[in-house]
């Protein structure tokens, strides 16, 4: 059975229908990445499976259970919302970490926070707080940060802060781990060390979302490749089928621009 399966989601800003019925699946511990040229629906796509934006219509399934149905016109509470959207982390293009806090409480956070919803938080406080932050440690050791726990934002690099974003996302054991191109707000020369991360991850068989530009790191960390155009997908496969091998005409057109650059 599917972790995740969304069916003929459709969402449109105004007059502009951006997602035009898109259906795909994917199994636990896969990793799917989605291609495409800019405009082509995937951040709404991103956007709209953790319910940062409401899909017009369609469904989604989570674990073969129906989590989101378009047809149900009843208002979702800000408290139903919030526990759906914890199913999903989301690695944001920059960052979004808290100027005001260091590493280790940007990532104990939304963790705390949701502690302290906990009946027995204030008779037990001292001991949950001590295992999230042991929680949040293990992460950024994961990640590559044991020696940053005290720094800023501010004195960390760009990888270093993308870095951390992932190891927040994390902090809430998500089901599955959205990445909204997780290179593109980087140098060159520090997308290398965010690409190792997520083949770490990927090696521990966490459960990937990857909305990407960079083809090569695509075919080399993804089960399965997505190619979306014009608010559809146009084509999905293997990496061999998508990427060396692409049967349509539009999938070919766009590979060939983006080996051009």
């Amino acid at each position: 059975m599917s972790i995740l399966e969304i069916k003929n989601l459709t969402k449109s800003f105004g007059k502009t229908e951006v997602l035009k019925g898109v259906s795909f699946s994917m199994e636990e511990g896969e990793v799917v990445s989605i291609i495409g040229s800019s405009g082509s629906g995937k951040t709404t796509l991103l956007r709209c499976a953790n319910f940062l934006e409401k899909a017009d219509s369609g469904q989604i399934f989570l674990d073969g259970n129906l989590f989101y149905d378009g047809q149900d016109k009843k208002k979702i509470s800000p408290a139903e919302l919030r526990q759906k959207q914890l199913n999903f982390g989301l690695v944001f293009q920059d960052f979004h970490l808290f100027p005001q806090y260091n590493v280790i409480d940007n990532v104990m956070l939304a963790p705390l926070l949701l502690a302290k919803e906990q009946e027995d938080y204030k008779q037990n406080k001292k001991e949950i707080e001590q295992q999230i932050r042991k929680n949040a440690e293990e992460i950024l050791d994961r990640v590559g940060l044991s020696d940053k726990l005290n720094n800023y934002p501010c004195e960390l690099s760009g990888g270093q802060k993308q870095r951390v974003s992932i190891a927040r996302a994390l902090a809430l054991k998500p089901r599955i781990l959205f990445f909204d191109e997780p290179t593109s707000a980087l140098d060159p020369e520090l997308t290398g060390e965010i690409l190792k991360v997520i083949r770490k991850l990927a090696s521990e068989h966490v459960t990937m979302v990857i909305v990407t530009h960079e083809i090569n790191f695509a075919q080399g960390v993804s089960d399965k490749i997505i190619f979306m155009a014009d608010g559809v997908v146009i084509e999905e496969g293997t990496p061999e089928e998508v990427i060396q091998n692409p049967k349509n005409e539009r999938t070919r057109h766009f590979l060939h621009k983006m080996n051009e650059k």
